[in-house]
């Protein structure tokens, strides 16, 4: 620990000097022989820093206070410098920033996060972001009113996103009931706007049924303009069935043994449906036994992709996967097959025709396997289930079996990696 004496002798050099205190606390001495307090601190996983005041006009005593004062915020689950920002930002204004929707909102995203996986926190922080900050977040709580919410969520509703409006309207209301809970807000004005919305229409995902229209659909979408990693991923998830969450942020490390008699995809568990504590643990990670026709699909997109993190690269920024949306979008635009087919279809797709063969050749244990396959988990089973290598002879010849059928009259997967325009 500094002393004041020490502080008061210290000399500039040729370079910036810094002087550690405790905590994080130290003075900064530039080459002109200024003297200025400064704290670093880490907040949700990155390093920051507060400049307190110059010395010696801010003694080290109270340097030392206002460290510790900062600290307490930090133990409370604030950002001292975004306090800092609202306290001055209050002073102009006569707003109590720390009670504006969008300074409790992220109060409450930091509270549930550690209980949430890192995509689906992410995606809450965005839909706020997006959707609610614009509006709301500037507004003191207690000025906001049902009208206020509604409004916000008729802007998502126009362009036909009924669901997220529900969604985004939970969101609001949780963190007025955490606000609620921390003495900061009297009431929920998003609990009374949800019968005001569109009731959103649950209904089955369109898929092919049959092997004849899935094979149409393919070569008719394949033909179609479009990009080699839309393409490739279309016909990737079309050949294992998995979830295209699983697509999207697919990295060419978790193919194993392309060249070899037994090629896995090996999927961490944090990118499988899980609960966050077993997405957590390795033991979950689930194996998807690959066909002749998948190796060679994933060979053509590792050539395509080269470098990059995923297998799948975003067209617009390569360091990033290509967007959840992609395929909707390029599916919806097949000519002849609007609404009849979505990617999340071929789990659907898959299942049908594979049981159907199981029941007419008489295989009924394939019915079980072709869950597994899936990863779907019984009701009165654990998720390990469906995390083991449990039956891969029969799920490998199941899945080269449905290869054949699906492929039969595709062209190969390296024909896919040309740009075509429309």
């Amino acid at each position: 620990m500094l002393t004041a004496k020490e502080c008061e002798m210290a000399k500039p050099g040729d370079k910036p000097i810094k002087l550690f205190d405790s905590l994080g606390l130290y003075l900064h001495i530039t080459p002109t022989g200024h003297k200025g307090w400064r704290w670093k601190y880490r907040f949700g996983g990155k390093e920051r820093g507060l400049v307190f005041g110059a010395f010696p006009q801010l003694s080290l005593k109270r340097a030392r206070e206002m460290r510790d004062d900062a600290r307490q915020l930090l133990r409370q689950g604030m950002d001292p410098g975004d306090e800092r920002r609202r306290a001055a930002l209050r002073r102009v204004t006569g707003v109590d920033q720390t009670s504006t929707f969008q300074a409790v909102a992220e109060r409450w995203h930091l509270m549930q996060s550690p209980q949430w996986k890192d995509r689906h926190s992410a995606d809450v922080m965005t839909s706020l972001q997006n959707e609610v900050f614009p509006h709301l977040g500037a507004m003191p709580l207690n000025e906001i009113k049902p009208a206020d919410v509604l409004a916000v969520l008729e802007v998502v509703q126009r362009r036909g996103a009924v669901e997220t409006a529900h969604r985004v309207r939970q969101r609001i209301s949780a963190v007025f009931r955490y606000a609620i809970a921390a003495d900061i807000s009297d009431n929920d004005p998003a609990s009374l706007v949800g019968a005001a919305l569109q009731p959103v229409r649950k209904r089955k995902q369109p898929a092919f049924r049959d092997v004849v229209s899935a094979i149409s659909f393919l070569k008719a979408f394949e033909a179609s303009p479009g990009h080699p990693t839309t393409k490739l991923a279309s016909r990737l998830l079309a050949l294992t069935a998995v979830r295209p969450g699983m697509i999207q942020w697919a990295e060419p490390s978790e193919f194993e043994d392309l060249d070899g008699a037994n090629p896995i995809w090996r999927v961490p568990a944090a990118k499988m449906k899980l609960r966050k504590e077993n997405s957590e643990t390795e033991a979950f990670e689930f194996i998807v036994p690959l066909s002749r026709q998948a190796v060679a699909t994933v060979q053509a997109a590792k050539l395509f992709a080269f470098n990059r993190k995923y297998l799948f690269p975003s067209a617009r920024h390569s360091h990033r996967p290509f967007t959840e949306n992609a395929l909707n979008v390029a599916y919806r635009r097949v000519a002849g097959f609007e609404g009849r087919h979505v990617p999340h279809g071929w789990r659907s797709t898959f299942s049908t025709v594979m049981n159907e063969r199981a029941m007419e050749q008489d295989r009924p244990a394939d019915r079980s396997i072709i869950d597994l396959m899936l990863a779907h988990v019984p009701k009165d089973r654990v998720e390990a289930a469906y995390n083991r290598a449990s039956y891969m002879p029969r799920r490998r010849a199941i899945a080269q079996e449905w290869a054949d059928l699906l492929t039969a009259d595709l062209a190969p997967p390296e024909t896919l990696l040309a740009v075509s325009r429309r």
